[in-house]
């Protein structure tokens, strides 16, 4: 179904402004389908994501300045995700010793073993796109960086 059918609507200002709101849309769309999935591991898709970065590091460890840094969700409350992580025994948190008002973030082995669980089901996310070809995904790509740059 295409965007003007989608949201009722028979006309926009023009292609650009039509783009723009299918881009809103489909990220809506996009955004729950990534919720429900990680909802069955009792993780939100920022946990994930602070998960994965802190896999790309282990066993080093990060600030979370560091990990905010990294975030696809620049807007995420980076603390608090912290916080819930630690209390899910996803992550360790160790007092930095050159500054103790700062913390050191690394995953343990807990959050380490839900994310080799996740991998073996990562294909549900990428059969989310799968009626677009890989040429079709890959070209998606590159015109979502152009429209950023």
């Amino acid at each position: 179904m295409n965007i003007k059918e989608e949201i009722k609507q028979s006309h926009f200002r023009n292609n650009y402004q039509e783009a723009a709101i299918n881009l809103i849309y489909t990220f809506g769309w996009l955004a729950n389908k990534h919720k429900d999935f990680f909802s069955q591991f009792g993780i939100t898709v920022q946990q994930y994501n602070i998960l994965s970065i802190l896999r790309g590091q282990h066993p080093n460890q990060l600030s979370g300045s560091e990990i905010k840094s990294r975030m696809m969700d620049k807007n995420s409350d980076v603390s608090r995700l912290l916080d819930r992580l630690l209390l899910k025994d996803l992550i360790q948190k160790t007092t930095c010793p050159e500054d103790k008002r700062a913390a050191n973030i690394s995953i343990s082995n807990q959050g380490l073993g839900l994310l080799r669980n996740i991998d073996t089901q990562t294909a549900h996310l990428d059969n989310i796109l799968d009626n677009l070809t890989e040429s079709e995904a890959h070209q998606l790509s590159g015109l979502l960086d152009k429209a950023r740059g």
